[in-house]
Formats: structure tokens, C-alpha cells, sequence
């Protein structure tokens, strides 16, 4: 069985996280996948203090594992989401979309520890010195908000940039990615897609269906003119915004042009308007499964692959 220093940090039985997806990543989710063996984390999204607490509590009502909290540092509520994750003492708090080193002492002192998601070695450099307890290295292949390095560039050089645990993220689904991060040097993983399919995954059903139909060339990036790129299946809706992003449209009309977009996709799976957010490893997700027995297969695969690696060495 594959253990890292990872699950001894965290007290998991898999190094391997759930992505703080928001609008999907929810108490419900976070449960099952940590039940499983990994990290479930929860999205407090562009929320309020009430949505994250109900959900941590709706969390602990069916798991006794750790858990914890993805925080986007973009959010109108990110004061008062920091406020109410260190209020709840969760095991681990994950950021994005900005430096979290504002709220790090507030965490710490809740005995909350403090995983950054970074883009960047300078980042990670940054997080290393704040006082991070790990480092989410995420590659520009994952869904959502991304950056311009690839996974596969991104984690060794982080790996060798901090002494940090670095949880790799971007481009894993199986077990085979999970070799090639360990490889790498990363000591965990973190995955999104994948986690979008599981039975417990509250998402609309149309969102799933649409991951599992994706092939290899599925996926789009927008929003660079805006400076935050995000990646997303090609839908009439992401389709549209690509276009209108290279139009005379002013900034402030293409910015309300995806106001509300990723809620009608994972809420109501509008095909049309939503914006179905995805990495580019959705065309190797085949089938819907427990979160558990999706975690049991991916470490199952990768020990396979790592068993057989000398192989090539003669």
C-alpha cells in the first residue's frame, strides 16, 4: 500500500485530495471522499459565513476523518470565511486565487493546518517562508482557475524550490498519473475531474455527462484578457465567451457576461449558458463510481505502475 509523509501530516490513509470545486465541492462530497481514505475538501466558493458552516457540519454529521476547507482569496466573503474555518477548527484550509499569508496566523492558532494551492515557484518560495504546512502545486491542465506551467514542469521544479510536502494537482485521474507526480517528487495528489463523477458528487447530472462523453481536445481556456484564465468544456456558452473576449466588448460587459454561468451548470446543467469547468484529463474519465472505490482503484493502479517501472531499466 502507497504511503507518504502526506497521510501522517493529515492523519489520511491516501495521499490524494479532493479539489475545492465550487458549487460542487460540498459537505456531502468532502464526507465520502475522506471516508474513503483521502482528504475531502469543502468550497466555500463566493459564499457566506452560514453556506460554509452548514456544510461543515453537514460534513461531520456523516464522517469522523479530516476534512477541509478550500477558501478563494478573490471572494467578496473571504474575511468572514476565514473567520468561520478557524471558528470551526477544520483539519486543513486550501487557498486559491491569491497570497492567503493575510489569514495564515488565524488558521494556525485554530490549529488549522494550511495547504496553498500555487501556480509558480516564486509562490511556492512565499507560502514556504508564511508558514504553510504543505504546498498544492497545480498545473494549467486542471479545471477552473488556472495558470500558464504545466503539471509536468510545475512540481519538481516546486518540489525543489521548498522542503514542504508538495501535493501535485492538474492532468491526474489514474493511477498512472499518480506515479509519473510521485516521480516528480510530489508526495500527494490532489484531483478535480474525476471527483466530479462520483456518486456522491451532488453535481447535476448533465455535468457529469458531459465529463464522461469529453474526448482529449474537450476542454477550453477564457478569461486570459481579463487575467484570470479559466478552463472549461467547450459549450456554446464557453465558446461564445472566447469570441467575445477577442471583440470590441468592453471589459466589464465580457466579465458580466459569465456572471452566474458556473451556477447553471453544476445547479441546473443548462447545456447552453452554464460553464461546465474541466480539466483536460475529463477525456479519461469513463464511468461513475462510489468516491471510495474510485480512490481504492487509482492507488490500486498506480502501485501497479510503480511496481513495474524497472522495466525499462536494463
Amino acid at each position: 500500500m502507497i504511503k507518504t509523509p502526506v497521510c501522517e501530516l493529515l492523519g489520511i490513509e491516501y495521499p490524494i485530495f479532493q479539489g475545492g470545486m465550487a458549487w460542487i465541492a460540498d459537505g456531502r462530497l468532502a464526507a465520502a471522499v475522506s471516508n474513503g481514505g483521502g482528504l475531502g475538501l469543502i468550497s466555500a466558493m463566493n459564499a457566506g459565513s452560514d453556506y460554509l458552516r452548514e456544510q461543515i457540519r453537514a460534513a461531520r454529521a456523516l464522517t469522523d476523518k479530516p476534512f477541509g476547507v478550500n477558501i478563494m482569496l478573490m471572494s467578496p466573503y473571504v474575511e468572514e470565511v476565514s473567520r468561520t474555518a478557524a471558528e470551526e477548527k477544520v483539519a486543513v484550509v486550501t487557498t486559491g486565487a491569491g497570497n492567503p499569508a493575510k489569514y495564515m496566523q488565524l488558521w494556525k492558532d485554530a490549529g488549522i493546518k494550511v495547504i496553498p494551492v500555487v501556480a509558480s515557484v516564486a509562490m511556492a518560495k512565499l507560502m514556504t517562508r508564511s508558514g504553510a504546512a504543505a504546498i498544492i502545486a497545480e498545473g494549467g491542465e486542471s479545471g477552473g482557475h488556472v495558470g500558464e506551467t504545466t503539471t509536468l514542469v510545475l512540481v519538481p521544479q516546486v518540489c525543489d524550490a521548498t522542503q514542504l510536502p508538495v501535493i501535485a494537482a492538474g492532468g491526474i485521474a489514474d493511477g498512472r498519473g499518480v506515479a509519473a507526480c510521485f516521480m516528480l517528487g510530489a508526495q500527494g495528489v490532489q484531483l478535480g475531474t474525476r471527483f466530479l463523477v462520483a456518486d456522491e458528487c451532488s453535481v447535476h447530472e448533465n455535468f457529469k455527462d458531459k465529463i464522461i462523453k469529453a474526448n482529449d481536445i474537450a476542454t477550453i481556456t477564457t478569461g486570459k484578457r481579463l487575467g484570470h484564465p479559466v478552463r472549461s468544456l467547450k459549450t456554446p456558452f464557453s465558446r461564445a465567451y472566447f469570441k467575445a473576449e477577442y471583440s470590441s466588448i468592453s471589459d466589464e460587459e465580457l466579465e458580466a457576461m459569465g456572471a452566474g454561468a458556473l451556477r447553471l451548470a453544476a445547479v441546473e446543467g443548462d447545456a447552453e449558458r452554464g460553464c461546465f469547468l474541466s480539466g483536460q484529463i475529463a477525456g479519461m474519465v469513463n464511468k461513475k463510481q462510489p468516491a471510495a472505490e474510485m480512490i481504492r482503484e487509482i492507488f490500486e493502479e498506480a502501485e501497479i505502475v510503480l511496481g513495474g517501472a524497472r522495466q525499462w531499466i536494463k
